[in-house]
């Protein structure tokens, strides 16, 4: 896949989820629970013990059926490793042209995190294929309604402490997408799949 086919699946539900565990277990337990609840795009970050080999078992397992990256990639050598364990794209919270370049030259997005209007220039000259905003919590939808007055041609993803509540208003306001961690996450299979159907529509209502 293209790098822009690619963005295109990791976006496309309006929301990717955050996988930050304390084990190898947890996480899988984690992605398990929210691919069968129809998240189809979510990253694990390499704070995560052995976020490395959890990446490669997932994006062996579900094959084209989700699209698996790497979060808290900070510098080139976790942007190659990250690549080399199977990510499909890589996210970090700070912007970085090294990472940008890494996964670029190995076909795959990159989305660094940005927190001013200066950042996101930068970022989009350097290439990115999107934009995070973090953290969001800082900021809000209001702010980024103006900011993407400004610079329309700017994909923005809220990230770090954007709420069940709140993302569809993040949505509303020009965000393409927003990651959640254990907002979305936490509780057992029942319902993880109640809160994400629920939040997948009114995600979609936002946008429309």
């Amino acid at each position: 896949m293209y790098r822009w086919e690619i963005t295109r699946a990791a976006l496309e539900q309006r929301v990717f989820a955050i996988i930050r565990t304390e084990s190898y277990d947890q996480a899988a337990a984690t992605a398990d629970t929210l691919l069968s609840a129809g998240i189809t795009s979510m990253e694990i970050s390499l704070t995560t013990p052995f976020a490395l080999e959890a990446i490669t078992t997932l994006t062996r397992e579900v094959g084209a059926d989700a699209v698996i990256g790497a979060g808290t990639v900070l510098d080139a050598q976790a942007a190659r490793m990250a690549v080399e364990a199977g990510a499909t794209y890589l996210v970090s919270p700070s912007l970085d042209a090294e990472v940008i370049r890494t996964g670029h030259r190995y076909g795959l997005p990159v989305f660094p995190g940005v927190a001013t209007p200066t950042e996101m220039v930068r970022a989009l000259e350097l290439g990115a294929d999107a934009l995070k905003l973090f953290p969001a919590s800082a900021y809000g939808p209001r702010w980024l309604k103006d900011v993407c007055a400004a610079l329309p041609q700017a994909p923005v993803l809220p990230t770090g402490g954007v709420t069940l509540e709140d993302a569809p208003e993040w949505i509303a306001a020009g965000a393409v997408a927003v990651g959640m961690g254990t907002a979305l996450a936490q509780g057992d299979r029942d319902v993880v799949a109640k809160r994400a159907a629920d939040l997948l529509a009114r995600l979609a209502d936002a946008r429309e």
